[in-house]
């Protein structure tokens, strides 16, 4: 089965653009103020119309309240929502959409516990732990820690670039990949080279 490409912490127009054509599968908007990849509803407008059909839209959330994630999601064409925080799953169902819950891996974590408490999630995006930081840390974290047998499709993310790709889907074996910090030329700015050798070792993973 193809491996998803999702690229997260789009803020530019023509990131967007280019980055369809490159071949992703989904965009990803953060709506986290304390992001230097955060991006307003307007922003946010822009890129979404910016998108051809089939290029779904993220938004990412962190602990954020639910009226915000009301309004976003009435104005704005958003088609799933990714928590990144400490959200319960009761709240996470709460707005009636499509959810990924974004888990921070460490030894120890019960992974199939989790599952069972976010079992109606499209996902579970499974990112490096760092203490007080709710994702975007650019550091992987050892994958061998997701050799188990989970109910949901697992989204790998945490320090990939095009250098590690490969061994990171040889090794997890995961329905899609998500990606920021590793393509860019600065935080929120794509490096469309990076992009595409992402994508390509994506797909040459996939041919393995």
């Amino acid at each position: 089965m193809r491996t998803r490409v999702k690229i997260c912490g789009l803020t530019q127009v023509e990131d967007a653009r280019q980055i369809a054509q490159a071949g992703a599968d989904s965009i990803g908007l953060v709506f986290y103020a304390p992001s230097p990849r955060a991006v307003s509803i307007e922003q946010a407008r822009l890129i979404c119309e910016s998108l051809p059909a089939f290029v779904t839209v993220t938004a990412l959330f962190v602990d954020e309240q639910a009226s915000r994630i009301e309004q976003v999601l009435q104005q704005l064409p958003i088609d799933l929502l990714q928590f990144h925080g400490d959200e319960s799953a009761s709240f996470c169902r709460q707005f009636g959409r499509p959810y990924i819950k974004a888990l921070r891996i460490r030894p120890g974590l019960d992974l199939l516990q989790q599952a069972g408490h976010y079992h109606d999630a499209r996902g579970l995006l499974c990112d490096a732990y760092k203490p007080g930081v709710p994702g975007g840390t650019g550091e992987t974290f050892d994958w061998q820690l997701l050799d188990c047998d989970l109910p949901l499709p697992i989204i790998l993310a945490g320090g990939l670039n095009a250098e590690n790709i490969l061994q990171a889907i040889s090794t997890v074996r995961p329905h899609a990949v998500d990606v920021s910090g590793g393509v860019e030329a600065a935080k929120g700015v794509k490096d469309m080279n990076l992009v595409q050798r992402f994508i390509d070792e994506v797909a040459r993973a996939d041919r393995i």
